[in-house]
């Protein structure tokens, strides 16, 4: 099966955040991840932008590949800085201060167990 038919069955989770970033999950078919890049001991490491294009991620500029969910190889987490406008990949300073103002307001007076 080509990438290209492959990657048509990528999913994308939505989109969540926390004070300081945007994150994101994707899920790869499995046979995907035979494509993907691998360290000296064959483990699948952290893919660079053009290493997750070119298996046929599709997603706006700024997203970096931070971790891989080892229990589940074939899904790869990603995050931005919030206020990171998509077209330019850099981060926009009152865009991000609304942000964190947003996400502050969102979940004042509640607290992890």
């Amino acid at each position: 099966m080509s990438i290209q038919s492959l990657a048509s069955r990528i999913e994308y989770s939505d989109k969540y955040c926390d004070a300081t970033y945007e994150y994101r999950h994707v899920t790869l078919p499995k046979e995907l991840t035979r494509e993907l890049a691998r360290d000296e001991n064959r483990k699948i490491r952290l893919q660079s932008d053009p290493e997750w294009r070119r298996v046929g991620i599709q997603m706006s500029r700024g997203w970096e590949n931070y971790a891989v969910h080892r229990p589940e190889k074939h899904i790869l987490l990603f995050r931005r800085p919030l206020g990171t406008d998509g077209a330019t990949g850099k981060v926009n300073p009152e865009m991000a201060r609304i942000g964190r103002e947003k996400y502050c307001k969102d979940f004042e007076g509640q607290y992890l167990a």
